[in-house]
């Protein structure tokens, strides 16, 4: 079994439709600029209301990437 190395970092992903879309979000973006994800990690969920209804959906969750 070989030993990982991992760096975390934070990132909000934001959406309209739900909060799994702002998760996908988040990933799908951070996976443009860093290699090697391998995990997440809810931390907060939050959203933004405009005229008593939900207008997004915020979602900061810990990404893990494992270091070359």
């Amino acid at each position: 079994m070989s030993e990982h190395v991992y760096k975390v970092i934070e990132v909000v992903g934001s959406s309209t439709v739900s909060s799994d879309d702002a998760i996908r979000q988040a990933v799908i973006k951070s996976g443009k600029s860093l290699r090697n994800l391998d995990w997440f990690e809810v931390v907060e969920t939050r959203g933004h209301i405009v005229d008593a209804k939900v207008a997004h959906f915020q979602v900061k969750i810990k990404v893990g990437f494992r270091l070359d």
